[in-house]
């Protein structure tokens, strides 16, 4: 059993069945999530609190996409491990997802199995 209670998830993604999904697979977790609609949003937020222990990212959004937006946050804050989270699994985008500083790719849909087992890679006490 996974257990984060004091650690915090900015959750940037634009759907709300995937969001309510997510936060299913991680409410026995402890984690507190946030949420962001669009790269902007989650921008604008990594500026506000600079205490998130993790960031999962879609790729696909409004206003300014995952790639722009993860190049942006890891400039403000670089050592927050992003794991990317999308439908779009082609070798390609995982290339580019890893050039603007992505972590880890995760590939949509996938089970409360693999998103908590990538999680406790980097929210795990010995990491």
């Amino acid at each position: 059993m996974y257990q984060w209670r004091n650690k915090k998830i900015l959750i940037v993604e634009d759907d709300p069945v995937t969001c309510k999904l997510i936060d299913i697979m991680l409410k026995k977790t402890g984690v507190q999530v946030f949420y962001a609609e669009n790269g902007q949003q989650a921008i604008a937020f990594c500026k506000k609190k600079q205490a998130l222990d993790l960031i999962l990212m879609d790729l696909q959004l409004p206003v300014m996409d995952g790639f722009a937006a993860t190049r942006e946050i890891k400039t403000i804050c670089p050592g927050v491990p992003v794991i990317v989270q999308t439908a779009y699994a082609f070798g390609r985008e995982e290339y580019k997802c890893r050039e603007v500083g992505c972590d880890e790719y995760l590939t949509k849909p996938f089970s409360q199995g693999e998103l908590l087992a990538m999680l406790d890679k980097y929210l795990s006490p010995n990491h």
